[in-house]
């Protein structure tokens, strides 16, 4: 499985904007179905809130990538 660190400058973001971010998805709208469809894991966890906050150490996945969310300027752990 593919993994992609997506770091971020904020205390969190929103599983939506994740997707956005990472180019999982290339509208809100897009990633609204998605998550609601229960295509992404949330941490292992089927999640279907797409405002859910994710933090750094969080990952979401979909598609069979895994999208690694990491604080600005921070390495992420080797998979």
């Amino acid at each position: 499985m593919k993994t992609i660190s997506v770091p971020i400058e904020t205390e969190y973001i929103r599983l939506a904007d994740l997707l956005k971010l990472a180019g999982a998805a290339q509208t809100g709208g897009q990633a609204k179905v998605m998550v609601q469809g229960g295509q992404v894991l949330v941490n292992g966890e089927a999640c279907t809130m797409r405002g859910k906050k994710l933090r750094p150490g969080d990952w979401a996945e979909c598609g069979g990538t895994r999208y690694q969310v990491a604080a600005a300027g921070e390495v992420p752990p080797a998979p």
